[in-house]
């Protein structure tokens, strides 16, 4: 399995780590700082520096799967096989000189992961200013977007500056634990209708914003700034109607 070390901290930008296997989903390591695609939350990018001094690009990171599909505690690198496509994974890491066991620095796109980390943190701001269930989403280093299982309409400009407030309050962003038993006695936790937080280790990662004032108490498995203040100037870019009963709401920074 793949230590996570992007879940205790999410400004680690580079790690060291050993290859442990290659498979046609990516390039499998010990440990790593890249957050695979999960949650709503895109999959980092970023390079694999070898030994040699030469830096291989990784355009995407997802988890592992086996057989019958369903995921592993493996976090598979995806290399960009630019001009190169029609190798397998593993056929192109042997030509560039990457083999099971080597030793490498797992160095992320930072400024993009940078970008995940203040939308993320704005979704949970704006699940504060509309306190209803989210049916969908997504977090793009571009774009983030909620769906909210409602009928009410809502307004750009006022949740704009509503999650501006919250933004300028500086409100500080920690990451906890509960166990699955405080979970089932708390089930209002769960914003998502569509993804439930993992279990079976017996413990649950949780994300909560504000210190004495609790903005957002969640569930949620993502990379987040370490304060409200981080995230700048974020705005409302679109409100639609995705149907009769969900409001799609659309994040962008403010240029």
């Amino acid at each position: 399995m793949t230590q996570d070390l992007f879940r205790t901290d999410a400004y680690l930008a580079e790690c060291t780590a050993t290859v442990t296997a290659i498979t046609d989903q990516g390039v499998v390591l010990d440990r790593t700082v890249f957050y695979p695609l999960g949650g709503g939350q895109a999959g980092d990018a970023g390079t694999l520096v070898l030994a040699d001094g030469r830096a291989l690009p990784i355009s995407d990171t997802r988890k592992g799967k086996d057989a019958e599909g369903q995921f592993t505690n493996d976090i598979c690198h995806v290399p960009a096989q630019d001009g190169h496509s029609s190798l397998s994974i593993q056929d192109f890491c042997q030509q560039q000189g990457l083999q099971v066991g080597d030793t490498v620095t797992a160095r992320i796109d930072w400024a993009r992961r940078h970008r995940l980390m203040r939308f993320h943190t704005t979704t949970h701001l704006l699940c504060h200013v509309v306190p209803q269930l989210v049916n969908g989403c997504s977090i793009t280093p571009d774009y983030a977007r909620l769906d909210f299982n409602m009928t009410d309409p809502l307004d750009k400009d006022a949740l704009t500056a509503a999650i501006a407030a919250l933004v300028t309050a500086a409100h500080p962003v920690t990451v906890g634990r509960i166990t699955d038993a405080e979970l089932d006695a708390n089930p209002a936790l769960v914003k998502s209708m569509s993804v439930q937080p993992p279990r079976g280790s017996g413990t649950i990662r949780t994300i909560r914003i504000g210190a004495t004032e609790l903005i957002d108490f969640q569930p949620c498995g993502g990379t987040h700034v370490a304060n409200t203040s981080e995230i700048g100037a974020v705005v409302v870019t679109k409100i639609e109607k995705k149907s009769a009963t969900t409001r799609r709401v659309v994040l962008g920074f403010a240029t």
